[in-house]
């Protein structure tokens, strides 16, 4: 079945915003592990405009404490500076289950497309071997149905050595709330069986919810993880953390079924 790994990074936005430790990354963490949540997730960027260095070390050791995986995302080419060691220095120092690495720059506000595996493939090689010697499985954010002519691109992100792909679900997400998802839909089912077709496993994100989620898993064939942030955030401000986690758990279930 689907795992869900929680992203906390809005919760340590509304932290930056006053300054302070409320509301606490690691309280938050534990409490969507305590709900069943299977992960947690963490975004750090260069300017620490959410997730810091401190949070990294502390959520990897709420994560080994509660033996789940923990999936550190990040930019590998950004570099290192005052605050932010680097995306594979703060791999090496926590040793994450996962290392998703996403084409992101320093200002985006968000990430919002895949790799190009064409021009990226020989620049990704040396840098997906070096997490996997720290025991880290790779996954690269890619985009759906990139290469409509098969999908070569998908495909070459095996030869970068990743072991998993996640796929950019932003154009998905936006077209189900347009009400008509069906040709983005079929654009990460076709991309998710090429991947599989090589040996890679499928992981999703970006603006996937409640309203969307059960859709998506039941039209993109065998994803192992799914990791979801800013919407559940959204609906934990009304709902309860608590609450919301065990609702995406039973969308989850509802969509295997």
């Amino acid at each position: 079945m689907t795992s869900l790994s929680v992203n906390v990074n809005k919760i340590a936005v509304l932290r930056n915003s006053r300054g302070g430790d409320e509301p606490d990354v690691v309280r938050a963490a534990r409490t969507c592990l305590d709900a069943g949540a299977q992960g947690i997730t963490v975004h750090p960027r260069p300017d620490a405009r959410h997730i810091r260095e401190a949070d990294v070390h502390a959520l990897a050791r709420v994560c080994a404490d509660y033996g789940v995986e923990y999936n550190l995302e990040g930019n590998p080419f950004a570099p290192p500076r005052p605050g932010y060691p680097g995306f594979i220095a703060l791999c090496a120092a926590v040793r994450p289950a996962q290392a998703t690495l996403v084409p992101d720059s320093d200002g985006q506000l968000t990430s919002d497309h895949g790799f190009d595996f064409e021009r990226d493939v020989d620049a990704l090689t040396p840098l997906v071997a070096q997490l996997k010697s720290l025991g880290c499985r790779v996954s690269l954010f890619a985009d759906a149905g990139a290469d409509p002519d098969g999908n070569r691109a998908i495909s070459r992100a095996r030869d970068c050595g990743a072991d998993r792909i996640e796929l950019y679900t932003g154009p998905f997400a936006e077209a189900h709330a347009a009400g008509d998802a069906s040709s983005a839909l079929d654009a990460c089912a076709q991309s998710a069986r090429i991947a599989q077709s090589v040996g890679l496993g499928v992981n999703a994100g970006h603006d996937l919810s409640r309203s969307n989620l059960g859709d998506f898993l039941r039209g993109v064939p065998g994803v192992d993880e799914v990791s979801i942030g800013h919407a559940l955030i959204s609906e934990a401000l009304y709902a309860g953390l608590d609450t919301t986690i065990r609702a995406y758990l039973d969308c989850i279930k509802n969509a295997a079924r």
